[in-house]
């Protein structure tokens, strides 16, 4: 682990980027301390540019709502979503992949075959279909997400597996006896780990983007604040308020950004040739 670490660290980006995606979190676990009140409360006066009052520093939209208080609790949707759909995305995908890599054959055809139904519709617009005949909501975007999301894994995995099986320490534990169960998730799953989680980050950060095109187009939980619902929501008064639509775009543009570093420098850290070379 400490070795790890050393490797991560040696990659500023990555080190940016966790920093960003803390300082994210943090204010996601405590949106409902920093701003008790509903961030779809009226505070103030309508269109208060931004730096002009100290008590709303990223100013205030048409309707005098606080932009910062928006922001604070758009966090809070886009991790919850990115995350919870990246993981039952990731879930069902190592299923279908580790199924059709280790039995191959004809279960792997018609997994494979099922696979590339998904994978034929575009991912946006099988999303917006989704959530549009589930009625939008949180669980209808999670839903949406991880539809969309679980074919690559499941691809990633299914060629993890094809390889690792034909390895020594796979064909050992055959040969004593182990049961097929026992061998995918104890020899071969543990070494195809290392792929699935650079793959994963990058999986949270496509998230966030669909969530937020979602509610750029009116698909959002409407129970929720998101940082694409502000900008869909300013679309119109981009030049008479360009604050509101700005800062929720450079929000959703730092936390992607943030997550690709982090993927970049997991992928370095975990890379076996590095290891290899005392990197």
């Amino acid at each position: 682990m400490k070795k790890f670490a050393k490797r991560y660290a040696r990659n500023y980006g990555a080190v940016f980027g966790l920093c960003i995606i803390l300082v994210v979190a943090a204010l996601a676990v405590g949106a409902p301390y920093i701003y008790e009140d509903s961030p779809w409360m009226m505070v103030d006066a309508p269109l208060i540019p931004p730096f002009t009052d100290p008590a709303y520093p990223f100013g205030t939209d048409m309707l005098g709502r606080d932009i910062t208080a928006g922001l604070v609790w758009g966090a809070r949707v886009s991790l919850i979503v990115g995350l919870l759909s990246t993981a039952i995305a990731l879930v069902f995908g190592i299923a279908i992949g580790a199924t059709a890599g280790y039995c191959g054959g004809r279960i792997d055809d018609a997994l494979m075959r099922f696979t590339e139904f998904f994978q034929t519709i575009p991912q946006l617009a099988l999303a917006v279909v989704i959530v549009a005949v589930l009625s939008p909501s949180i669980y209808s975007i999670m839903g949406a997400i991880t539809a969309v999301s679980w074919p690559p894994a499941a691809r990633l995995v299914r060629s993890e597996f094809m390889t690792l099986k034909q390895r020594e320490f796979v064909l050992a534990a055959i040969v004593i006896g182990q049961k097929p169960a026992r061998i995918v998730w104890s020899q071969i799953l543990p070494n195809a780990m290392s792929p699935i989680i650079v793959s994963a980050s990058f999986m949270v950060a496509t998230a966030i983007l669909t969530e937020s095109a979602l509610s750029f187009l009116g698909l959002g939980d409407r129970n929720m604040m998101s940082w694409g619902f502000m900008i869909g929501a300013s679309r119109t008064m981009i030049r008479e308020a360009w604050w509101m639509s700005v800062w929720p775009g450079v929000a959703i543009l730092l936390t992607v950004l943030a997550i690709n570093l982090i993927g970049e420098g997991l992928s370095d850290a975990l890379n076996p040739q590095l290891r290899k070379r005392g990197e």
